[in-house]
């Protein structure tokens, strides 16, 4: 856990011991949550988020899930493609209005 400019950031091994300690523990959110000094909104969605996908929740900053890295390389891929193709666009416009 880190302590910056007023919002603290929980690690991925503190998020999952706490979700563990409800799911698996049988201990009331609020409890856990009062216990961990965080509030139970917050242990709530880290618990959603956990039961929606245990293996990808928590990817920590500047990670994503494989889905979404995919997703973000195929719209760079994407990008690039377009700009390439009005680049040769301009090329030929430049090239048929100046025969040899």
């Amino acid at each position: 856990m880190q302590e910056r400019s007023g919002r603290r950031k929980y690690d991925k091994q503190f998020k999952e011991e706490a979700v563990r300690l409800v799911t698996e523990g049988g201990r009331q959110v609020t409890d856990v949550a009062r216990s961990l000094g965080i509030h139970e909104n917050l242990l709530h969605t880290w618990k959603r988020k956990y039961q929606e996908d245990p293996a990808g929740s928590f990817p920590g900053k500047g990670h994503l899930k494989p889905q979404e890295e995919e997703l973000r390389r195929l719209q760079r891929e994407n990008a690039n493609l377009k700009e390439e193709r009005e680049i040769l666009k301009k090329a030929l416009a430049i090239f048929s209005k100046h025969p040899k």
